[in-house]
C-alpha cells in the first residue's frame, strides 16, 4: 500500500482511470457486437448506422489510448468490408 501522499494520489487516479477505460472498452465491444448481429441479419441500413456508431467509439477509444491505434484501424477496416458485402 502507498505510504507517501503522492503515491496515494496516484493510486486514487489509477482506480478512476481503470474504471473509465473499462467502461469505454465495454462500450466498444457492445457496439461491435450489435454491428455483427445486424450483419448476420442482413439488414444493410441498420448495419450502416451501426457501423457509423461503432467506428466513432473505436476511433475515440484509440485516440484516448484505450485501444492500440493499429488494432482500431484494422477492426474498422474489417467491419467496413463486412458491411459493404451486404
Amino acid at each position: 500500500m502507498a505510504n507517501h501522499k503522492s503515491a496515494k494520489k496516484r493510486a486514487r487516479q489509477t482506480i478512476v482511470r481503470n474504471t473509465r477505460n473499462r467502461h469505454e472498452r465495454s462500450r466498444v465491444r457492445t457496439a461491435v457486437k450489435k454491428l455483427r448481429s445486424t450483419l448476420s441479419e442482413g439488414d444493410a441500413e441498420a448495419a450502416a448506422s451501426a457501423l457509423k456508431s461503432a467506428e466513432s467509439l473505436i476511433r475515440r477509444a484509440a485516440s484516448k489510448g484505450i485501444l492500440p491505434k493499429q488494432r482500431a484501424s484494422r477492426t474498422i477496416s474489417r467491419l467496413t468490408k463486412a458491411t459493404n458485402r451486404i
